[in-house]
């Protein structure tokens, strides 16, 4: 924990526990009399709003997973019945639902603010990087639950998915011997649990769908823990240098963070309420057939970027190792950076290319949204997500250290508490007259 701990037990009973489980020291040093830098803005309560939809899905999710049946012959009924006949079965079947979304429309703005203000660099390479593991697992978790309705997009988002693995048959084609299946082969067999998408499939995903929240939840306490090792990095990027640089999390920040989480779960309970379905896909109210083909088969719509990088490489295995490189990426950015200043606001030609990604990314989950052959404006939309996938490589292997090592950073304040209270951070308070 970060600083020295000024917890004093008040009672007898906190004495006693304090001696033998310090978890009450523990929750103040964390919670109340953490210094937390007196500049952040708002774009830093995205932390606790993650948290809160964690705790959303994971208490939703158990719920949900007393009434659904994980049987392809069932499953879909039962989310029907859920709906229908479960109290506020539907309450908690759209909750979790889009709390899904609510979930990763926070956490790609607590990415694009880490990118924007360097909160990568060091000290925090750890903390950044648990983040991007967080990231991961968060999309893999969701794409679990995706399938679990078991409707038309769940079942054909399932099979094309996996199919991925298959390319690995190219990198080894045979595992143990020549007349063995290839790498590829073994892990998407592993995946269906037989030779297809089917009742196997449908088990071995409800279970993994169930595990990794609680995973989650473990690594999101070794995130805060990370942070409170460190401490947080601050818009203007600069080292907290003294006790004016700070004020204690609670009440300044906890209040703040619960306000803005306020406006948050208002614009959750809208979608909740009146757009239950505005982010979901029609075709996963029609049961799972085989034999019926989607004419387009997408994934939800944080995923969409990924999927046009993907589907932009006409060659399979390339695509899924471009796929994979994509987030492979987002761990290297604390080496990838060679910048001296950490926040991009003293950055202005980083800053620019930053707002370019931040464009890219959107244009690329436009494409992935979009049938194969579409266009815009007469151009092919294959080749608008090409050049957005390179340009996200780009920006990350290339111009990242080449802007590092080149543009000029505007001057940097000689502290927080100075940029915050600017002339008046070294005058004496005067007496009410």
């Amino acid at each position: 924990m970060s600083g020295h701990s000024t917890y004093e037990p008040k009672s007898n009973f906190t004495r006693w526990l304090d001696s033998r489980l310090p978890i009450l020291r523990f929750a103040s040093d964390a919670f109340v009399s953490f210094p937390t830098p007196r500049n952040l803005n708002f774009w830093y309560t995205f932390g606790g709003i993650l948290t809160f939809c964690l705790g959303i899905q994971i208490l939703t999710g158990i719920v949900l997973a007393m009434h659904y049946v994980p049987n392809s012959d069932l499953a879909f009924n039962s989310v029907e019945n859920i709906m229908r006949e479960v109290n506020y079965g539907w309450l908690l079947r759209y909750m979790h639902m889009n709390g899904a979304s609510m979930f990763f429309i926070a956490v790609y703005i607590h990415i694009f603010r880490g990118l924007y203000y360097g909160s990568y660099k060091a000290p925090r390479e750890v903390l950044w990087i648990l983040g991007v593991i967080i990231y991961v697992l968060m999309i893999i978790t969701a794409f679990l639950g995706y399938v679990l309705p078991w409707g038309q997009m769940s079942f054909w988002g399932a099979t094309v998915i996996t199919n991925l693995f298959s390319s690995f048959d190219q990198i080894i084609p045979h595992v143990g011997g020549s007349q063995n299946p290839g790498l590829g082969t073994i892990i998407t067999t592993w995946l269906w649990g037989g030779f297809g998408v089917s009742d196997a499939t449908l088990n071995r995903f409800f279970s993994l769908h169930y595990l990794l929240p609680f995973v989650l939840a473990a690594l999101v306490g070794l995130h805060i823990w990370a942070l409170h090792v460190v401490g947080n990095n601050n818009p203007t990027g600069i080292e907290v240098k003294g006790p004016q640089d700070t004020v204690p999390f609670t009440p300044y920040y906890a209040v703040k963070d619960l306000f803005f989480l306020a406006l948050f779960v208002i614009f959750y309970s809208v979608i909740v309420f009146y757009l239950p379905n505005l982010l979901g896909n029609p075709d996963n109210y029609i049961q799972a057939n085989p034999l019926v083909t989607p004419p387009d088969i997408v994934p939800e719509w944080y995923l969409l970027p990924f999927y046009a990088m993907l589907r932009s490489i006409p060659q399979k295995l390339i695509g899924v190792l471009v796929l994979f490189g994509a987030m492979l990426t987002l761990v290297f950015v604390p080496w990838l950076d060679t910048s001296r200043v950490r926040s991009a606001t003293f950055r202005p030609i980083y800053k620019w290319l930053f707002w370019v990604l931040v464009i890219d990314g959107v244009a690329l989950g436009y494409c992935g949204s979009q049938s194969v052959d579409a266009s815009a404006y007469g151009v092919p939309l294959v080749w608008v997500a090409r050049l957005g996938t390179a340009y996200y490589y780009i920006f990350f292997w290339i111009l990242m250290p080449l802007v590092g090592l080149m543009e000029t950073p505007r001057p940097l304040p000689d502290s927080i508490a100075k940029s915050v209270l600017g002339g008046m951070a070294h005058k004496s308070p005067q007496p009410a007259e």
